[in-house]
Formats: C-alpha cells, structure tokens, sequence
C-alpha cells in the first residue's frame, strides 16, 4: 500500500504543477480525473484483499481435506473393531456374574473408549434413532416396510450404525424406513422422489 501512495501522490504533484495557471474549467477536470484515479486505486486494494482471503480460506480447506483423507482409511479398518465390540456386547447375558461381569465391564470401558477416540480425530458415530427423518447423505435404506408408530420416510430402525469423517460420510448407516402412509403422518424425505434411493457418498 504504500507503494501505491506514493504513485499516487507523486501523481497528484505532477497533475497540480500541470493544472497551475490553467483556467478554472481544466483544473475541475483534473479534480475529476484525481477522484477516479482515487477510486480506481481503492477498488483494486478492495480486490487485492479480497483474494487475499479466499486464498486462505481455500488453503484451509485443502488442508482439512487432506488430513480427513490421510486418516479415512484408517478409521475405516477401525470400524471392524467398533461393529466386534458392540456385537459381542449385544451378544453378551444381562446377568452376568463374576468374572464375566468383570470381562463385560472391561468390554464396555473399550468401546466407550474407542469411541471418544473416535469423537477425538473428527470421525463420528450415525446412529439415527426410530422416528428420525431418512438422509439419503448419512443413510442406506436396507428395507421399507410399513409402521403405525412411524411417519413414511422416517427411520425405523438402524440395523448397523454409519460413521462420518469431518462430515464426509465413511461408512452410511444401514436402516429400515417406513413405507408411504405409515404413521400418522403420510409422506416424507423417503416419499420425495429428489431422495428415493439414496446412498452414501461412494467417494468416500
């Protein structure tokens, strides 16, 4: 910028020498021509800003992608182990006693903490709950069946949890959806025809 200042001031001189002594009439013009040059240069320093920050923000962004895109195969071998720890716990009895209390709680303590490991490094657990509206985005509609406690196009029930990686699908949950005219409530995201059949992100 001040660089620029001086071009320009060097330039109003030389435009003052010029319009000394000259009738009242050219020395408006050149007033006029002053102001433009003026504008001209603040506009272009508007610009130069203006490009400046979504240069930034663009780095930014490619750096976030590159970081989610190190890690997302990673975190999908990662994924095996999360689906082996909660079968084994929905496997598990309920009144269990001992030692086998004892190797439960142990079990739950590690899903629990792979999980907030999980949280920790931006890959997130989709588990959408009955009731839930269909998201062609983070959902893979495995079936449709009809429901009377269920509005059409919501979720009835996750058969396998999804996970997202800084907001970019991983893996999509795999859900149950209620068919057209379940509920009480007819319609809905999976009646839309702009969502029928949606997936996930196969990029992911």
């Amino acid at each position: 910028m001040n660089d620029i200042n001086d071009e320009t001031r060097d330039q109003l001189e030389q435009d003052i020498h010029e319009g000394e002594g000259a009738p009242e009439g050219d020395e408006n013009a050149v007033v006029d021509a002053l102001i433009a040059e003026r504008d001209q240069w603040k506009d272009r320093a508007l610009r130069a800003v203006a490009e400046a920050e979504n240069v930034k923000r663009r780095a930014e962004t490619q750096q976030n992608d590159a970081r989610a895109y190190a890690i997302q195969r990673f975190a999908k071998d990662l994924l095996g182990v999360a689906d082996t720890l909660e079968r084994g716990l929905a496997a598990a009895p309920k009144d269990a006693e001992g030692p086998t209390a004892a190797m439960l709680t142990g079990l739950e303590l590690t899903q629990k903490s792979l999980l907030s490991a999980f949280e920790a490094n931006g890959l997130t657990r989709v588990d959408p709950a009955p009731g839930d509206a269909f998201d062609p985005h983070l959902h893979q509609a495995m079936m449709e069946q009809p429901s009377d406690t269920v509005p059409g196009g919501a979720v009835i029930q996750t058969l396998q949890p999804g996970y997202a990686l800084f907001g970019r699908t991983v893996r999509a949950a795999m859900v149950v959806v209620a068919a057209k005219g379940s509920g009480t409530a007819a319609g809905g995201a999976y009646a839309d025809p702009s969502t029928t059949g949606g997936n996930f992100d196969a990029k992911a």
